[in-house]
């Protein structure tokens, strides 16, 4: 095949479609069909090891990065941060944004809840600004989370807890001994 050279170099620059291919050295003067391009590039180009960089981070691991404390991560992991931040500007304002808020919940700061509110609905980024005007529904409510040292994180492990009992005994006996396991258990 005389194009070889021309179609490893097209392959080279990144085109891999082999219709493609032959539709560009077709219209250079190749006499015979696609079917051997199509065998060219499958047994030829197809075959090679490509080129292998380092592995985009997944989104997942962003996202843990982001939602955790800057001092608690890894060295590592907070230089691949930074790299991921300085590539994508929208990603670098919502985590700042999250810090922020991050700090706000951690710190107790719920007067600082207004502000950051207004400072997420002047952004570009539409899941942050739904996020901000939910929050502004319930305003005193969120306002009084954020600021007071109360929670009922242990009445909603009660809660989990006499559910889990519940899922357990599901359809071997009734409410006495479900009752006498509650109240054994605590």
């Amino acid at each position: 095949m005389p194009f070889k050279p021309y179609l490893d170099q097209r392959w080279q620059d990144g085109c891999t479609n082999a219709w493609k291919l032959w539709e560009e050295i077709k219209e250079q003067g190749y006499p015979d069909g696609y079917g051997n391009v199509r065998a060219y590039v499958s047994r030829h180009l197809r075959g090679r090891p490509q080129p292998v960089g380092p592995r985009p981070p997944s989104a997942r691991a962003v996202t843990r990065w982001i939602l955790t404390h800057p001092d608690a991560l890894a060295e590592g992991d907070r230089l691949q941060l930074k790299a991921v931040l300085a590539n994508c500007p929208e990603l670098d304002a919502l985590a700042g944004h999250v810090r922020s808020f991050a700090h706000m919940l951690t710190q107790l700061q719920g007067h600082q809840l207004p502000a950051w509110i207004e400072a997420a609905t002047t952004t570009d980024l539409p899941s942050l600004q739904r996020f901000a005007r939910h929050l502004e529904r319930d305003l005193d409510a969120v306002t009084a989370g954020l600021s007071l040292p109360w929670n009922s994180g242990v009445v909603e492990g009660h809660v989990n807890r006499i559910k889990m009992l519940k899922r357990q005994m599901f359809g071997r006996a009734g409410f006495e001994l479900l009752r006498k396991r509650v109240l054994l258990y605590s």
